[in-house]
């Protein structure tokens, strides 16, 4: 076997062509699919966002590192510029390794959606900027690695698709445990019919 082979043997498999085009020419813009947008620049993806995803405020925020006010001020103050995440560490409102893990929690979570397969096509807006500004661009490979990781993992525990999308219906059994607040407003919602 030569080393070209054996090469494409072990590389990872691409999950979108135009994505690792638009990588090896360095591209700076905004891929948007179906069920999110990926954000490059340079060839790599500096933010990702996906409907099905929660984003990078609402996991600093939820998760207690900021106020929300303090999350619309510094948009306010810096979105224009496209430094809103510089801006919040700079004025101390966020300490870069906490903007950071919520940055790639939130940038994983939504290439997970957004690279999902789809039967529409995908456009690309050279030029476009994410008013977040740079954070940790993340190469694409890296990206994809990951995304696929996360699939393989959610097939093994399980296989069936239908689960993401079938409606949920409630078993009839009584809970074992006292349910805290947030999720009973979900579980009463449940009604054979939401997904």
């Amino acid at each position: 076997m030569t080393a070209a082979a054996l090469a494409d043997e072990t590389a990872a498999p691409v999950l979108s062509p135009m994505l690792q085009r638009l990588a090896a020419e360095r591209a700076t813009g905004a891929l948007m699919r179906d069920r999110g947008t990926l954000y490059l620049a340079d060839g790599k993806v500096v933010h990702a966002e996906s409907p099905a995803t929660p984003g990078i405020d609402v996991l600093l925020t939820r998760g207690g590192a900021l106020r929300r006010e303090g999350w619309w001020d510094a948009v306010a103050e810096a979105g224009a510029g496209q430094r809103v995440g510089r801006h919040l560490v700079d004025s101390g409102r966020v300490p870069g390794g906490a903007l950071e893990l919520c940055h790639l929690g939130a940038l994983y979570d939504a290439a997970f959606f957004a690279l999902a397969p789809t039967r529409t096509p995908a456009r690309f807006r050279y030029g476009v900027a994410h008013w977040i500004g740079p954070v940790r661009p993340v190469p694409v490979d890296a990206v994809q690695r990951e995304t696929l990781r996360r699939r393989e993992l959610l097939d093994r525990i399980w296989p069936d698709a239908a689960v993401d999308t079938a409606p949920l219906t409630r078993t009839g059994r009584p809970s074992d445990a006292p349910v805290p607040v947030g999720r009973g407003r979900v579980l009463e919602r449940v009604d054979g019919v939401r997904t």
